[in-house]
């Protein structure tokens, strides 16, 4: 691909700051772009009396995108009073840069993508505001002027007030406007794969004018059937947005209507330090970060370069650098979720710089690593009539393939809820496993949600109904008109035949992302998700090696445990991710990692998490303590002041052989404090395991909370915990 050149204008405030850091990423990830540094902005104004100066328009003219940091912009007397005493007398009226910028290239959309890079429920629009026109057209008028008198007239409170005593503002839509806005907009619906359009008016109080602007949606959508749209009212947009963000795909809007909503955007991902933007025209375009100048935070090292990353993806896509660009958005995500190094709006303390690094290193060393999403579809599983036991095996299936699960979810027999579960995870995970409602009723419409949320028909597909006419037939099934519906897949899908019964499955790509819809009788989805998890993803990454450290631990609580683990793993330096699990009375541990850091990052959380670890393996307490009774010959004999005899059914059935040749007595004690006969289970238990021998030995003791009746799991674990160590203890002797 040909370099590309980019002027790059850092500003004012902040703006030198953000983009010094994230401007290494284009090195970092080897773009061929080119760049070369300008001067725009208020220091511009002050010493030259002008915030563009010629040269500056010059660059502009000879690159092929402009990257801004910030400008500031004051009031024309504010503006006036720091100009340079010598430029005052001659200094033209002072415009802002951003205006001028518009202006003089036609910027006529500015481009908002709002994404969830902060994590919970997925959601991914964004907001295209017409840049030229609208109620920011520059219509708009201190005193009414007498060619707008006659119209203004009409209204009762300018009648009373006259011309001196009445402003007035004009929304102005043009055709010539109205359709390059709305091109721009659909364009970018398909490029981008969002599932719809929606221009976000008022057309129940502006009736003429938004019913021309409806007549400009519906001549311009005409032109893209593929892709849904719809008009709504400005405020109800706003209500959905922050109640439900993910309905939406592209909204576009006026001027000033687009300036309110995108700023909610900004909001509803996190701030405008996650916010990148794009003033885009019919040759050109400039990319700058939402958050302004920030005159306050200048020099303090506080400001969050994110957005200024991902406005250089944003430039990046635009000069054709996709796979670059998602590799930046990428890095942006894995930094702010993990939320180790990120500036104070995103509740962390690192400095600008080190926010910087982090995105950097994400950039350099992290390679993609695939995500996939579950959904499980059937009115019974909601209703609980029956087990979602495919939700949890898809998700093994898939992490044994190297693509961990990022959301699983269970709906019901209805489309549209169907298409809502599939649609945010396209162009997101690589992987999305759609099960159940594929049969031949009328409830099934598993097929018709996953068309939906594609935005394609269904089509008839011969083989499948044939391989569905064969089987009815060898079971001598009368074929009905109904068992049709087993044939219907969406448009361009793979099909992935049934070997155990009539519903076919299929894959299906869009944005990126694989489909595979599935049956959802179990003997029959398992196999076909082993089949097409083995053979039709070939693309998919092979899991990197690894070996898992496990620990289960008991006597300490989870976030305690968390506290130990993480330090050590920081301290390792390793990109590594602990895991924790708690299932009374356990805590467990897992940490993936390097098979030649393995050995040492056990070693480690054995000497942080000693004391607490009953196993390395994924067994409990009374499993190890029959496992050593086995091996010894040695028969207990526990006098169970606790458990009520659990402890001793429980050893019974987890030993294999009989019982040996000699016996260890022991003993196991509970003592509560701050229980009353009213309230039994309440304050401490003190547990106590000895063992007798010559004389009384205490081997273990621990107070645990007296929750309830299920500390008697509690202390048969604990007990058989005791006189494991003690075995393996007199063993090693």
């Amino acid at each position: 691909m040909n370099r590309k050149t980019v002027a790059v204008l850092p500003g004012d405030g902040i703006g030198p700051e953000v983009i010094d850091a994230a401007l290494p990423v284009l090195d970092a990830l080897g773009v061929p772009v080119d760049v070369e540094f300008g001067r725009i902005g208020w220091e511009c104004w002050r010493t030259e009396g002008t915030p563009v100066p010629d040269r500056t328009w010059e660059q502009i003219d000879r690159s092929d995108a402009v990257l801004l940091g910030a400008t500031t912009t004051k009031p024309h007397r504010d503006a006036l009073a720091e100009l340079a005493p010598e430029l005052r007398d001659t200094a033209r009226p002072y415009v802002s840069p951003i205006v001028q910028l518009r202006t003089r290239l036609d910027l006529f959309a500015n481009l908002r993508p709002v994404e969830n890079y902060l994590g919970g429920a997925p959601y991914r629009f964004c907001v295209v505001r017409e840049n030229t026109e609208g109620l920011y057209c520059g219509l708009d008028y201190r005193t009414v002027p007498d060619a707008l008198w006659p119209l203004a007239a009409g209204h009762p409170g300018a009648r009373r007030s006259g011309p001196q005593g009445t402003a007035a503002s004009v929304r102005l839509q043009t055709r010539h406007g109205l359709d390059r806005i709305l091109r721009f907009a659909f364009a970018h619906a398909r490029a981008h794969g969002h599932p719809r359009v929606t221009l976000a008016d008022k057309p129940n109080v502006l009736r003429e004018s938004s019913a021309f602007v409806r007549e400009r949606l519906e001549a311009i959508g005409a032109e893209y059937p593929g892709i849904p749209y719809e008009i709504l009212n400005v405020d109800a947009v706003a209500l959905w947005l922050t109640r439900r963000p993910e309905r939406f795909g592209v909204i576009v809007a006026e001027n000033m209507f687009g300036d309110i909503l995108s700023d909610l955007g900004a909001g509803v991902m996190g701030g405008l330090g996650l916010a990148p933007s794009a003033n885009i025209g019919e040759s050109g375009g400039y990319f700058e970060p939402v958050h302004g100048s920030a005159p306050a935070l200048a020099g303090t090292g506080r400001a969050n370069p994110a957005a200024a990353f991902l406005t250089v993806g944003l430039l990046l896509d635009h000069l054709g650098f996709s796979a670059e660009a998602a590799a930046v958005q990428d890095a942006v995500r894995r930094v702010v979720r993990r939320r180790d190094r990120v500036t104070y709006d995103l509740g962390g303390t690192a400095t600008t710089g080190e926010a910087a690094a982090a995105v950097l290193e994400a950039c350099g060393t992290a390679p993609h690593t695939p995500t996939g999403a579950v959904v499980t579809v059937g009115d019974e599983l909601l209703r609980g009539d029956l087990e979602d036991s495919n939700a949890g095996n898809a998700s093994r299936m898939l992490g044994a393939r190297g693509v961990p699960v990022r959301a699983r979810q269970t709906v019901g027999d209805d489309e549209a809820t169907i298409a809502d579960a599939v649609r945010p995870s396209l162009g997101r995970d690589d992987v999305v496993v759609l099960m159940g409602g594929l049969g031949p009723t009328s409830d099934d419409v598993t097929r018709s949600g996953l068309a939906r949320a594609l935005g394609r028909p269904l089509e008839h597909r011969e083989e499948a109904w044939q391989g569905v006419v064969a089987r009815l037939e060898r079971f001598g099934v009368s074929v009905h008109e109904d068992n049709r519906r087993q044939a219907l897949f969406p448009e361009g899908a793979t099909l992935l035949p049934n070997a155990n019964g009539t519903a076919w499955g299929c894959l299906a790509e869009a944005r990126g992302t694989t489909v595979v819809m599935l049956p959802g009788p179990p003997r029959e989805c398992l196999p076909m998700l082993e089949e097409a998890l083995r053979d039709r993803l070939g693309h998919l990454p092979r899991p990197a090696e690894h070996r898992t450290v496990f620990r289960r631990t008991l006597g300490i609580i989870e976030a305690d445990a968390a506290a130990l683990v993480d330090a050590v793993v920081q301290e390792t330096g390793l990109r590594l991710k602990p895991s924790y699990r708690w299932h009374y009375p356990y805590v467990d541990l897992r940490v993936d990692c390097p098979p030649a850091d393995a050995d040492e990052i056990a070693k480690r959380l054995d000497a942080v998490l000693g004391a607490y670890v009953v196993t390395d393996r994924d067994r409990t307490a009374v499993q190890e303590l029959a496992e050593l009774c086995d091996a010894q010959g040695l028969d207990l004999d526990l006098d169970d002041r606790v458990t009520g005899g659990r402890f001793a059914r429980e050893l019974a059935a987890a030993r294999e052989s009989a019982a040996g040749g000699r016996t260890l007595r022991a003993r196991l004690t509970g003592t509560a404090h701050g229980a009353t006969s009213a309230t039994p289970h309440t304050g401490t238990l003190t547990l106590v395991c000895s063992v007798q021998q010559r004389v009384q030995v205490d081997i273990g003791e621990l107070t645990i909370p007296h929750r309830g009746p299920e500390v008697s799991d509690y202390a048969t674990q604990f007990a058989a915990w005791s006189l494991a160590r003690h075995l393996t203890k007199e063993h090693a002797r």
